[in-house]
């Protein structure tokens, strides 16, 4: 329920739907100009499956875990063992790196991807608790999906200096920058591309 977390904290109807009202008043809130408003709502509704889901689903059947993390699981048995416990997977699909222990720690699970963009593993959980100045984010990594869900956004774009390409206007090149350095490819790139200009012109 992140976008009705949202409304609440920028004093507009609680409605759980994303119009022109939230967006303008989520803007002035983020203190965002035109064009960082308008690619940064864009990438993450696209993102979060038009601001649904905000914390990561990792349950998936032997299929989809050969398939989407097949290097983790490199026989069908292995795939077997683990399919339909997500805890299980994301401790081990998340295990030794990002900061995250090994498989037994639960750090994959605990760190899993969570808010508008996705945060995932201890160490940028740590980065974004230590950027905001709230300790609390590594006891309760639940914030990322709730109160802190666009905050941690906001900081993957400082972070990755992404606020750069947005304020080169709101063009298919700019889009496509955008979209690389968030998704590593171009998934979803026309549906990007139509949210960006409809927020625009919501402005």
């Amino acid at each position: 329920m992140s976008l009705v977390t949202l409304q609440q904290k920028i004093g507009v109807t609680a409605d759980g739907a994303f119009g022109p009202g939230t967006y303008k008043k989520a803007a002035a809130f983020y203190k965002l100009s035109h064009n960082r408003a308008a690619h940064f709502f864009a990438q993450t509704a696209h993102e979060s499956g038009g601001f649904k889901a905000f914390s990561e689903n990792l349950n998936y059947g032997a299929k989809g875990l050969r398939s989407v993390f097949g290097k983790y699981f490199p026989t069908y048995a292995m795939a077997k063992a683990y399919e339909r416990q997500p805890k299980k997977i994301a401790n081990r699909v998340y295990a030794n790196r990002m900061g995250n222990g090994n498989e037994a720690s639960g750090d994959g699970w605990k760190f899993r991807g969570r808010g508008a963009l996705q945060l995932t593993g201890k160490a940028n959980y740590q980065a974004f608790a230590d950027y905001i100045n709230r300790p609390e984010v590594m006891h309760d990594p639940d914030l990322v999906s709730g109160e802190l869900c666009f905050e941690s956004a906001l900081w993957f774009f400082d972070r990755n200096k992404l606020w750069r390409i947005c304020d080169q206007g709101t063009g298919d090149v700019a889009i496509h920058a955008l979209t690389k350095r968030i998704n590593g490819g171009t998934h979803g790139l026309d549906d990007r591309k139509a949210k960006t200009r409809k927020y625009k012109q919501w402005l």
